[in-house]
C-alpha cells in the first residue's frame, strides 16, 4: 500500500501536492481535491510530485538544454526568433521584455508544431502565430527530445486541469471544450546568466502567466519568487523530483477571480552562477473564448473579480490575448513581421 503525505510547508511556504492522489481511492481523491481548492484560492502556486514523468527524460532535457546554450553564438543565431513570424526560436539575453524592461535570460521558444496559414485581409490576426518551430542544425537530437517532453507536460497540464475542474465543483472535462482538439503548448528552455554578465537583477520581471497552468522544471539554482496578495515575496527554491505549477489568467477569468493568478518574477543568479529552467505554458485553443464558470454557491461567495492591469489588459478571446502578449514581449519580431498590427507610435524600424 502506498502512503501519500499530506501537503507540507517548505521553506518557500508553498505546499507540495501529489498528483497521483487524484487517481487514488475516493477518500484520498477527495482530500487531494480539497487541498488543491485551498491552494487555488490562496495563491495558485504549488510544488507537484507524483506526476509520472520518467526521471531520465527530465535529466536528458536538462542536459541537452545546457548543450544547446553552450553552442557557439553563430549556431544559435541561425534560428533567432526574429527570423520567425510565428514567434518561435532563439532569443539572446535582453531580447524579451516584461512590462517594457529587459529580461536577462537567453531562451529557445517552441510551440505546437504546425504549418503556416496563408494570411489575407479577413484572416484573424492570431492565426499568424500558427506555424513551424525552428530547430538547431548543430543539435538534431533536441527536436525529438523537446517534443517528447512537450507531450508529457501537456499530459500533466491536462490532468491538473481535470483536478482543478473537480475542485471547482465541475465535471472533470469542464475545460475540454476550450482546449480540445489542440491546446497552446508553449515550451521554453531558459538560461539565466549571472548578475555580472546581465548587469541587472531582473531575470524576468514581475508578471502573471496568461494561460491555464504553467509547469516549471527548475535545475538546482534558485531565483523564482511569488508575490502574495499581501505583497510579500516568497522564494520558491528547487525541490528535486518536483515541478512548480501555477495557475494563469485564463483560470482567473473563468472563475471571476476565485482562482488566483499570482504575480511572480525571477531574480538573476549571483555573479559567476548560471540558472537553467524549462517552462511549459498550457493554454486554450487560439479560437476559443473564455466563459465564466458558474461555481457552487460556497465558492461563488469567495469570488474576487478580475484583477485589472491598465498596462496589460486581459481579453476573453484567447488568440487576441496571446498575440498581444507576443507582440509586447518581442518588439523586434513585431516590427519585422507584424508592423501593420502596431500602433502609430511604434513604426517599423
Amino acid at each position: 500500500m502506498t502512503i501519500h503525505a499530506t501537503p507540507v510547508e517548505t521553506e518557500a511556504s508553498l505546499p507540495v501536492l501529489d498528483l497521483s492522489r487524484f487517481r487514488a481511492s475516493p477518500g484520498e481523491r477527495q482530500a487531494f481535491v480539497a487541498e488543491l481548492r485551498t491552494v487555488l484560492h490562496d495563491h495558485g502556486f504549488f510544488y507537484l510530485r507524483g506526476h509520472g514523468v520518467d526521471p531520465k527524460l527530465i535529466d536528458d532535457v536538462t542536459a541537452t538544454a545546457k548543450r544547446f546554450f553552450a553552442l557557439p553564438a553563430e549556431e544559435k543565431l541561425k534560428i533567432e526568433m526574429v527570423k520567425s513570424r510565428h514567434f518561435r526560436g532563439y532569443n539572446r539575453a535582453g531580447q524579451e521584455r516584461t512590462r517594457g524592461e529587459q529580461d536577462w535570460r537567453e531562451q529557445l521558444d517552441i510551440n505546437t508544431e504546425g504549418t503556416a496559414v496563408e494570411i489575407g485581409p479577413d484572416t484573424p490576426a492570431w492565426k499568424r502565430l500558427l506555424g513551424p518551430n525552428q530547430w538547431p542544425e548543430a543539435l538534431p537530437e533536441l527536436k525529438p527530445l523537446l517534443l517528447a517532453y512537450q507531450a508529457e507536460v501537456t499530459r500533466i497540464g491536462i490532468d491538473i486541469l481535470k483536478a482543478i475542474a473537480t475542485a471547482l465543483g465541475q465535471p472533470e472535462n469542464a475545460f475540454a471544450e476550450i482546449y480540445e482538439p489542440q491546446p497552446s503548448q508553449l515550451l521554453k528552455i531558459i538560461r539565466y546568466p549571472g548578475r555580472d554578465v546581465a548587469g541587472s537583477d531582473q531575470g524576468v520581471g514581475a508578471h502573471k502567466d496568461g494561460g491555464f497552468v504553467t509547469v516549471l522544471l527548475q535545475d538546482v539554482t534558485p531565483g523564482l519568487r511569488v508575490r502574495t496578495e499581501d505583497g510579500v515575496w516568497i522564494d520558491v527554491p528547487p525541490i528535486p523530483g518536483t515541478f512548480v505549477v501555477n495557475t494563469g489568467e485564463l483560470l482567473e477569468l473563468a472563475t471571476n477571480g476565485f482562482v488566483r493568478a499570482d504575480v511572480h518574477d525571477v531574480v538573476a543568479p549571483p555573479a559567476g552562477v548560471e540558472r537553467f529552467s524549462v517552462a511549459f505554458f498550457l493554454g486554450s485553443r487560439y479560437d476559443a473564448v473564455i466563459p465564466v464558470i458558474e461555481l457552487p454557491d460556497e465558492l461563488k461567495r469567495a469570488e474576487r473579480g478580475i484583477s485589472v492591469d491598465p498596462l496589460n489588459p486581459i481579453f476573453r478571446e484567447v488568440g487576441q490575448n496571446h498575440l498581444k502578449s507576443r507582440l509586447r514581449s518581442h518588439p523586434d519580431v513585431a516590427r519585422a513581421h507584424h508592423a501593420d498590427l502596431l500602433p502609430p507610435e511604434q513604426p517599423p524600424a
